[in-house]
């Protein structure tokens, strides 16, 4: 009961803030609501209907904190192509089945939402859906770039919309016709108001979204004019067409294409589509919460279909969760679902109180205000930003926004699956390494004992077509944790993936975890972005990998200017060094790589690989070692946790040597070695009380030199840095007892 009245007692201290926030979403819901349904070829108020349901029914059942739901832009091209397609010329018979169309994709996102297909985003390549983002963008600007100078009857494809606007901008000077040039003005300072609403930092002017301040300078010229009794010189076909009655004019579907393929097309892409931009925003959206919460998604997506199946029946467009709304209402401090509520009851106040003044509304306004949505999209700064990630991601763009721009977004979308998926094969050579293991499980996740790490090793390959594997195993740790996420037994790492662990890790962050990525360094890459694709290749063909560092790389060599050490990043074969250690007797080492080290003072640090087994047993492990060369000898001996390579070190004809009036030590560590006199004499009560209050370390000494590791694994920045002190703390006290030993000697 406490738990539910501190439940209750914090909504209603936020109910101000979210009644705010949905005011203020409401403001651009209002426009952009009109404009998208009317670029859509659908009835303006259809787009109002599906925020309103939308806000309503997501609000009551959704499964994300704060989003904002409605009609979005993603689905404009694919309801336009339906409506057109359906209605066969007649466009209101298109709109009818198109609604019919909208129930039935309704009804499949339920069932994605109770399949538990809210991951089914993670399957689409990142570039692809940039492109897909970027097609819909420019479809957007084809079709509204037309309305917004005043020409409405405008028609055609993509392609050739894009290519009439030169003709659309010379008719407009070449023809007076004194309703299109008022629209057209009405359009560009409407379109300046968009650009510029961002550059004016006064706070009052801000407390208006840039969507509003169009309708209310628009509406208010037309009575300013009629004040003035100057004739409006813009007809009905330039302004926006509402019902006297809107309650009594809703329309519903037809069903009566049902079992036709265009119409079934159109559901499948209605649905496709719709989930996408959806899941897509509801990630977006988590990542700007401030308190960090993660969205239940399978429930959001059952929300959705209830809501857009609603709003199909009562005439109105998809509902899908819209990132830029969302952020408004983030932005302006909402802190739960009720204020998609009150956005929604808000639009139905200016619905039923304003609809003489939303008649007002030239269609200009609403097109310019589309036509900066549509060039956000499709902005140029997109290419420049993945063009800086990999020349075959410019690849993946471009085939997608092609093919979508010459087809159909399905289409476009598929194309970008399958061009990725070709492109991963000719990068690695091997199109059966892909398919061999796209079925074996690849995701090994456990906690450690000693530390309390997350540790999550993956093998193989890790892109778009598995990613889904990762994620599931992340979404099990608590974000508050420390994950350490190795890829050295991963051959090839994609964009996809890579773009979706730094979303994971930016949310580790904010709830205090940690995601560490370690084991990509000796992975080439051709360029410097953090999300470039990664691959490993054949010894004899390796790249020198200090080209481009990855982010432990450059952790690492931060590291080595704080410990004074340098870093050299390149393989070294030299590893006879290692050689005569028990604990790689009978292993192969070809090469040591992330080298810090101190010559003057004998010790280094490296990442080593070394192998296993023979034949097909063979494996390849990485791991990290600590060696110090000392400028005296010690007796031979290696120290490990009790239990763990005892036997081992027994086949080796070391026994365990227990240490008087130490028995915690013990019971904790395994100790061999061939002098067990000397051994005794060299762990000093000090050495032991040190080794007791510091986490395991297997090491050996060679009677030269040390060696000090921890796991059969690479180690985090952070653990490297523990080693660093830990062998550096052990080296000093073998000193001073050494020094201790030679003064008492000499005595």
């Amino acid at each position: 009961m406490p738990a539910k009245t501190n439940q209750t007692k914090n909504f209603i201290t936020a109910l101000p803030k979210n009644i705010f926030a949905g005011f203020v979403v409401s403001l651009i819901a209002l426009p952009l609501g009109l404009g998208l349904a009317l670029a859509s070829e659908a009835p303006p108020i259809s787009g109002i209907i599906a925020a309103i349901v939308g806000g309503v029914i997501t609000a009551i059942i959704g499964g994300a904190n704060i989003t904002i739901t409605g009609p979005g832009n993603g689905l404009v091209i694919v309801l336009l192509g339906a409506i057109t397609t359906l209605g066969a010329g007649d466009m209101h018979q298109g709109y009818l089945y198109t609604l019919a169309a909208i129930v039935i994709s309704g009804v499949l996102m339920i069932l994605l939402g109770f399949i538990k297909m809210g991951r089914m985003a993670d399957f689409f390549p990142a570039s692809a859906i940039e492109g897909m983002l970027a097609a819909i963008g420019l479809g957007i600007f084809a079709k509204q770039f037309h309305i917004m100078i005043g020409h409405n009857n405008e028609h055609g494809s993509i392609i050739s919309l894009l290519a009439q606007i030169p003709n659309g901008i010379f008719d407009l000077f070449q023809n007076f016709d004194l309703p299109a040039i008022v629209a057209a003005g009405i359009g560009f300072v409407s379109l300046l108001i968009m650009i510029l609403y961002s550059k004016i930092r006064n706070e009052y002017f801000q407390l208006i979204p840039a969507p509003m301040w169009i309708l209310i300078l628009t509406v208010g010229l037309s009575y300013l004019l009629a004040a003035l009794n100057i004739p409006y010189p813009l007809d009905d076909s330039y302004l926006i067409n509402i019902p006297d009655n809107v309650m009594s004019n809703l329309a519903f579907p037809d069903f009566s294409k049902a079992f036709q393929f265009d119409f079934i097309e159109a559901v499948v892409a209605i649905t496709l589509i719709a989930s996408i931009e959806s899941l897509l925003s509801i990630k977006a959206v988590d990542k700007l919460d401030p308190q960090s919460r993660r969205s239940n998604v399978n429930k959001d997506l059952k929300a959705l279909g209830v809501a857009t199946t609603l709003s199909g029946f009562l005439g109105g467009l998809n509902v899908v969760t819209v990132i830029a709304r969302s952020s408004v209402n983030v932005n302006n401090g909402a802190t739960n679902r009720s204020s998609n509520f009150f956005h929604a009851l808000f639009l139905i106040v200016f619905v039923l109180l304003f609809q003489d003044q939303l008649r007002k509304i030239p269609l200009a306004a609403l097109a310019a205000i589309l036509v900066y949505t549509g060039y956000k999209l499709a902005t140029p700064k997109t290419i420049t930003k993945i063009a800086k990630i990999g020349r075959e991601q410019i690849i993946i763009f471009f085939v997608t926004l092609l093919t979508t721009l010459f087809t159909n977004l399905i289409t476009g979308i598929f194309a970008g699956i399958i061009v990725t998926f070709v492109i991963h094969a000719v990068i690695n050579k091997d199109i059966a390494f892909f398919l061999s293991n796209l079925l074996k499980p690849n995701i090994l996740l456990y906690k450690e004992k000693d530390e309390g790490n997350f540790y999550v090793s993956v093998k193989y390959f890790c892109t778009f077509v598995n990613f889904y594997k990762l994620k599931a195993k992340l979404d099990m740790v608590p974000e508050d944790q420390d994950v350490i996420l190795d890829f050295s037994l991963c051959n090839f790492v994609d964009h996809t993936a890579l773009e979706g662990l730094g979303n994971y890790t930016e949310t580790f962050a904010k709830k205090g975890g940690n995601i560490e990525i370690i084991g990509l360094d000796k992975h080439i890459t051709d360029s410097h972005h953090p999300f470039a694709i990664r691959k490993v290749l054949p010894f004899d063909k390796l790249m020198p990998i200090e080209r481009y560092f990855t982010k432990r790389q450059k952790l690492l060599k931060s590291t080595a200017q704080n410990f004074k050490l340098s870093y050299a990043a390149q393989r070294n074969t030299r590893t006879g060094f290692l050689s005569n250690f028990v604990f790689f007797r009978n292993r192969d080492i070809p090469y040591t790589y992330n080298t810090l080290s101190n010559e003057d003072k004998g010790y280094r640090l490296c990442d080593v690989e070394f192998t296993e087994g023979t034949f097909i047993a063979r494996e390849a492990v990485k791991t990290t070692v600590m060696h110090i060369v000392l400028d005296f000898d010690i007796p031979v001996f290696t120290l490990d946790k009790e239990g763990l390579l005892g036997f081992k070190y027994s086949l080796a004809g070391f026994k365990d040597i227990e240490i008087d009036n130490h028995p915690d030590f013990n019971k904790r560590f395994f100790l061999s070695g061939e002098d067990p006199e000397a051994i005794l004499s060299l762990f000093s009560d000090d050495l032991i009380l040190f080794l007791e209050s510091h986490p395991y370390y297997h090491i050996e000494s060679n009677g030269s030199s040390l060696l000090i590791l921890k796991k059969e694994r690479l180690l985090s920045v952070q653990e490297i840095k523990a080693l660093l002190y830990f062998g550096q703390q052990f080296n000093a006290l073998v000193q001073n007892h050494q020094n201790s030993y030679i003064f008492v000697k000499n005595t």
